[in-house]
């Protein structure tokens, strides 16, 4: 069975956008390295919460898709996968997140079943209301309290750190999906689906993700006073800000051409780049030997 059309279902490569945020969070519950083995069960649990999440999606998406042309040749309007493969990859994902979260501890375990709930309940909402994007920042913002969680086994002590890191996420995925929903505007209308940009037009859509951005850079900066981060986080931190600047301008409300380059290419540096910044941040501070 040829594996590119699944990896490309479920975009796998995308994963960079809530894992590197996830092992953030398990570097600040750790104050450093974690066990390498909660390490390993992160990865699994982000990798298959995810998988389910994006495979459900295009399950429940495949006949709104197949009437889009920027959509409709995906794989399963296309006829590449068939739904009831589909449908069964969305079940074993499940299955997994919950086994590996069980793995960590019991807390992750249980607060398991709520997070696949969230996480697949987000492909619904734009049915019924335009909120659909602030749901989907909440599904991945939950990941860094999930690591939290996954390290620590309990939710006691200061909370804050991971909080922040959460409204962070939330504020990030929030504004970076507007620019991606702004490409459907016109279809969404005509199809009668809810979005903020078919709500209250593209140019609006913008200046709010424009405005969820720089609420996600006062977060991490939040973030890093919290979590008693030093320069290489800040400098990191820096370098995400002139990211985020940089997909604001090269998108218009004439223009959403290299949306799908503000939308990945860029927001996953962002990622990548802040988890970088945190673990050379606390490996400064070892001792040298």
């Amino acid at each position: 069975m040829a594996l590119r059309p699944w990896f490309s279902l479920v975009k796998f490569s995308h994963s960079v956008f809530a894992l590197p945020f996830a092992l953030t969070s398990a570097w600040l519950a750790a104050g450093g390295l974690p066990d390498v083995r909660v390490i390993g069960w992160i990865v699994v649990c982000g990798v298959s919460a995810r998988t389910a999440a994006m495979a459900f999606n295009r399950w429940l998406d495949r006949g709104i898709d197949a009437r889009n042309p920027r959509t409709q040749n995906r794989e399963l309007p296309s006829g590449v996968l068939q739904p009831e493969a589909v449908m069964a990859v969305v079940v074993a994902s499940s299955v997994l997140f919950i086994a590996g979260a069980f793995a960590l501890n019991p807390l992750a375990g249980k607060l398991s079943f709520p997070v696949l709930f969230v996480l697949l309940f987000y492909s619904t909402v734009k049915r019924f209301h335009w909120s659909a994007h602030g749901v989907l920042g909440l599904a991945l913002g939950l990941s860094p309290l999930g690591a939290w969680v996954a390290v620590r086994g309990d939710l006691e002590g200061n909370l804050a750190p991971p909080l922040l890191l959460a409204v962070a996420v939330w504020t990030w995925v929030f504004g970076f999906d507007l620019i991606y929903a702004a490409q459907d505007a016109e279809f969404d209308r005509k199809a009668r689906l809810h979005s903020i940009p078919a709500r209250f037009g593209v140019a609006f859509s913008l200046r709010l993700s424009s405005v969820l951005h720089v609420g996600t850079v006062v977060f991490l900066a939040l973030l890093a006073w919290q979590g008693g981060l030093g320069w290489i986080f800040l400098a990191a931190l820096a370098v995400a800000a002139c990211l985020l600047l940089w997909q604001h301008r090269i998108v218009s409300p004439t223009d959403l051409s290299r949306a799908d380059v503000a939308f990945f290419t860029l927001n996953g540096w962002v990622g990548v780049g802040l988890f970088l910044g945190t673990v050379l941040d606390f490996a400064a501070r070892q001792p040298l030997v």
